[in-house]
């Protein structure tokens, strides 16, 4: 049986993640927020009221923020991810990312590999799976 092999992935600069975040926050403000939540329509159970974007570690989430409607716990909020970047590899100043799927389950699914981000940012916009779902 063959044994698996790793590899080294170099961390991602401070300067590198600052850049990756303004570019998905400028996505986010301009195609996710105007297209799947243009305005908070609260109701009696939990409802969305932002799209927002958090590191952790090397890997980036796309979440969606809820605040609960329920009167045992009115205003409380919680946040859920649907999509996540994981830092892949760099090559030659090319930085990569594995696009992930967050499943019912709670699980991290891989979708696509080595992508650059302006290819990861164009699969979110298209792919429904990695879309948010409110």
């Amino acid at each position: 049986m063959a044994r698996r092999q790793g590899i080294w992935v170099k961390m991602l600069s401070a300067e590198d993640k600052a850049a990756i975040a303004t570019r998905c926050e400028r996505f986010i403000a301009e195609f996710l927020k105007p297209r799947f939540l243009p305005e908070v329509r609260p109701t009696q159970f939990n409802y969305p009221i932002d799209i927002l974007g958090k590191w952790r570690g090397s890997n980036y989430s796309f979440i969606t923020r809820y605040r609960s409607g329920f009167p045992e716990n009115l205003g409380e909020e919680h946040d859920a991810p649907f999509t996540r970047l994981d830092h892949a590899y760099e090559h030659t100043a090319d930085i990569r990312f594995d696009l992930m799927w967050r499943r019912h389950t709670g699980q991290w699914w891989r979708l696509y590999s080595a992508l650059s981000l302006d290819e990861a940012l164009h699969l979110i916009e298209t792919d429904l799976n990695l879309q948010p779902h409110v």
